[in-house]
């Protein structure tokens, strides 16, 4: 039985504990730079698809859990991810004109946008990060993109997210 159009928040939340799960998967120490943030890929498919459903506050919420589970700065991804939450709301009409594919690029620069806020706020407490590390898990990220649409867009569609 499919779920019904109100339960479209379970939906939700259940495609974002998987992302956090993913999120802190362990993986071998030559693959943990190629692991992108899934959470920041669900928040921006969320926010494209239902933008008056998930917006900048279900973001804040997302990252306040994942500074919780990942041992961060309480507020560090609440920011990065309510930020990038407010770029994919303000401009879901335009992105969402494009194939996938090319949203990736977007997806990308959002990515980017999302590493850039984390050195910011890490810089700011004097921890020093490794811009290259990160780099390679927006691209992965953005490489992913794709995929992670058509398998959150058939999910909305299954169960009827709307």
């Amino acid at each position: 039985m499919a779920i019904t159009r109100t339960h479209g928040n379970t939906v939700i939340l259940i495609s974002l504990m998987l992302a956090m799960v993913l999120r802190i998967l362990p993986l071998p120490q030559t693959l943990v730079i190629y692991n992108p943030d899934w959470v920041v890929l669900v928040v921006v498919y969320w926010c494209l698809a239902v933008p008056e459903k998930f917006g900048v506050g279900w973001a804040w919420i997302t990252g306040l859990f994942c500074d919780v589970l990942t041992g961060r700065l309480l507020g560090q991804y609440a920011l990065s991810y309510c930020i990038i939450a407010f770029v994919c709301v303000k401009t879901h009409q335009r992105l969402r004109v494009f194939p996938p594919s090319q949203q990736a690029l977007i997806v990308l620069f959002l990515l980017l946008l999302g590493q850039l806020l984390i050195f910011w706020t890490q810089g700011i407490r004097g921890i020093t990060l490794d811009p290259w590390r990160y780099g390679a898990s927006s691209v992965s990220g953005a490489l992913a993109w794709p995929t992670v649409f058509k398998l959150l867009r058939r999910m909305r569609q299954k169960h009827r997210v709307q």
